[in-house]
């Protein structure tokens, strides 16, 4: 059976806003570049990195992302999740 979700398109956007902070935090922590990290995902520019931490331009973060990045930055995905 299929629930009727309960959540508002702005409860989404804010659930895109904390990850993006999540992975910025860490990113940061590991003192990577949003340049080093785009460029170890598969991406030419920083664009991707930046809008998707800020949510800017309606990017976010996908799944495919979120795998590679926890990879390059050596990091649980879940760590990407906290306060959700």
């Amino acid at each position: 059976m299929i629930k009727n979700s309960e959540f508002s398109k702005d409860d989404i956007n804010n659930i895109y806003r904390t990850i993006g902070k999540n992975v910025k935090k860490i990113r940061e922590e590991k003192g990577i570049s949003q340049l080093n990290l785009a460029m170890a995902i598969g991406h030419k520019s920083v664009g991707v990195i930046s809008n998707c931490e800020l949510c800017l331009q309606n990017k976010h973060f996908n799944i495919e992302h979120l795998v590679k990045i926890a990879y390059v930055l050596d990091v649980n995905i879940k760590d990407f999740f906290e306060n959700i």
